[in-house]
Parts: C-alpha cells; sequence; structure tokens
C-alpha cells in the first residue's frame, strides 16, 4: 500500500507533537521532583532543631517542671543534656533497645532524625562506670553533628564543660577525651564490670584511641563517665566519640547565651534551608509554567507551520 505524503507528513507531525508532550512531562516530573526533595530536607532540619524542645528544659526560668510535660508525652524521656558551646541541648531518652530512637524523636513520634538517647544496655539512674549515649551526625551541627568538631585541638580545648540532668537533678559534665573508634568495637561499646581493674582497663583502652585529651583532669574507676557517640564522616564505620566524667556540681556556662548553641545554628538548620525551601517553591512554579508555556507554544507553531509547497517536494514524493 502506497503511503501518501499527506499521510507521511501528518504522520511526523503526529511523532513530533508527541515528543514534545513527553520532553514536557519529563520536565514537569524534574521540577516536581526537585521541589519534593526541598521540602523534604526541610522537614528533616525542623525535626532536628532543638529549638521545638526549648520548652522543655529543666531549668524554666519560670518554675514549671517543664520536662515532667515531656514525659507525660513520652515517658521514655529520662533527662537532659547539654555541652556547652554547642548546639547539643537536647532532651535524653532510653527505649528498650538501641534501634527505636533511631528513627523516633523525644516527643515519641517518627523522625528521621531520631533523638539523642541512653543505650539499652545502661542503668537510667546512670550508675554504671561508663554510659554510652548515641545521636545522629546531621549537617549543620544538628543533633551529635558537631562532635566531629572536637577532633580540632582549639575547639576540644575551648569546650571542657556541659551539663546532664538525670534523677530529679542537674550533673555537670568535663570532658576529657575525643575518640575516634569502629562501631563495632566491642572493647568501647560495651558496659564495663562492677570491679575496679575492668573499669580501669576499660578506661586504659578507651584512652589508647583519644585524638585529644586534658592532662589536668583525673578520672578513676570511682568515677562514672559518659560517652557520646556519632557516626563519623571520615570512615565507613567510623565513629566520634567525646567522653566526660559526671560532675556532682553543675560548672557555670562559660558561652554567652547568643555565641553558642541554637541561637546562631537556628539561622544555619532552620531558617537557611526554610528560606531555600521558599526560594525552591517559587522557583519551581515558575518553571513549570515556564515549561508548560514553552510547550505549548511550541506544539501551537508546529501545527501552524504551513505545509511543504509542492514544488519543495523530492523527486521520490507524487501525488
Amino acid at each position: 500500500m502506497r503511503v501518501t505524503p499527506d499521510a507521511s507528513r501528518k504522520a511526523i507531525r503526529l511523532a513530533d507533537s508527541a515528543l514534545n508532550w513527553a520532553v514536557l512531562a519529563g520536565l514537569v516530573l524534574l521540577f516536581a521532583l526537585a521541589g519534593y526533595a526541598m521540602w523534604d530536607r526541610t522537614q528533616v532540619y525542623d525535626a532536628a532543631s532543638a529549638a521545638q524542645y526549648q520548652q522543655y528544659e529543666p531549668d524554666n526560668a519560670d518554675g514549671i517542671d517543664s520536662l515532667a510535660q515531656l514525659q507525660a508525652i513520652n515517658p521514655d524521656v529520662i533527662g537532659w543534656l547539654q555541652v556547652y558551646g554547642t548546639p547539643i541541648n537536647y532532651p535524653l531518652v532510653q527505649g528498650p533497645d538501641d534501634m527505636k530512637y533511631l528513627n523516633t524523636n523525644a516527643k515519641g513520634a517518627y523522625s528521621l532524625s531520631g533523638a539523642i538517647f541512653l543505650s539499652w544496655i545502661n542503668q537510667k539512674d546512670f550508675s554504671d562506670f561508663n554510659n554510652i549515649i548515641y545521636g545522629h551526625h546531621m549537617d549543620h551541627e544538628a543533633m551529635f553533628g558537631s562532635l566531629t568538631d572536637f577532633e580540632d585541638p582549639a575547639f576540644f580545648a575551648a569546650r571542657e564543660y556541659g551539663m546532664i540532668y538525670f534523677g530529679g537533678r542537674e550533673h555537670g559534665l568535663q570532658f576529657f577525651a575525643s575518640i575516634h573508634d569502629d562501631a563495632y568495637d566491642t572493647s568501647v561499646y560495651r558496659v564495663a564490670h562492677t570491679d575496679s581493674a575492668d573499669r580501669q582497663a576499660y578506661l586504659n583502652n578507651l584512652m589508647s584511641y583519644a585524638v585529644n585529651t586534658r592532662s589536668h583532669v583525673t578520672v578513676t574507676p570511682d568515677d562514672q563517665i559518659v560517652l557520646l557517640s556519632t557516626c563519623a564522616s571520615s570512615s565507613t564505620n567510623g565513629r566520634d566519640i567525646l567522653v566526660g566524667k559526671i560532675l556532682a556540681t553543675v560548672p557555670p556556662d562559660p558561652f554567652p547565651p547568643a555565641s553558642h548553641t541554637w541561637d546562631d545554628v537556628e539561622a544555619t538548620v532552620v531558617q537557611l534551608p526554610k528560606m531555600w525551601a521558599r526560594v525552591a517553591h517559587w522557583w519551581w512554579v515558575v518553571a513549570l509554567v515556564t515549561a508548560g508555556t514553552w510547550g505549548a507554544l511550541t506544539i501551537t507553531a508546529r501545527r501552524q507551520r504551513p505545509a511543504t509547497p509542492r514544488h519543495q517536494m523530492s523527486e521520490g514524493e507524487s501525488t
């Protein structure tokens, strides 16, 4: 069956139109995915924000037992953790295992940023010699993202103290070592036995991994210590650990409120992603409208393009 030139040109135009619509659909899908990715990123950083928990801090100036309000929401809340000079200022929880709070926040809701949690192998009254606390390593120093900074000698030297709340009162923290280790090192990620010899052996082994230490800090088997542990970006299974001993009294915070923790970082962790999310949202709208307009104009122009004059037909074409 002979195909006429008009039918051939019609088939070409249909194929061309289908291609234009396919390109347009691809562009729409691309911009939709980009907009969703930016929105999703903003949601993750909102969930990691320490600002959402500030009203529950134990030292709330209004005198209300504010932490009890959070414990009423989630009974797994056992205390509070603060590292002076960093954005680490979060509720502390303990679950039935070390998996639950990898993707559950301190309010008990699902969250990719998880929560700061005490290992299930430890006693919640911190009566063990070594107490292991986990948190995700997130960008912009959210959650335990700032622990990596303690590998820098100057950063470590300037930030010696913190506060941990448990058992109904505040205790001090004095950080004496920053450590880089492997996630599967069972010599570190275990609870030392109650006898003094095992505690000392554990401490000696721990210090063998130290990147930075404080020579003026004395730690004995009679102390209680905490290990703040997070994933390291420098190695696949690496872990960055900040080690401190628990003090009976709380040292004063040497950092002015506006120079540390959430006040400065909030603009980066929350406000900046929100700003870019708004920009991305409007860019996505503008790009979508532009792509749609371009596609419609292109298709219209092709439809309105005059047919090829008969005298310009190739020799192989006939009527």
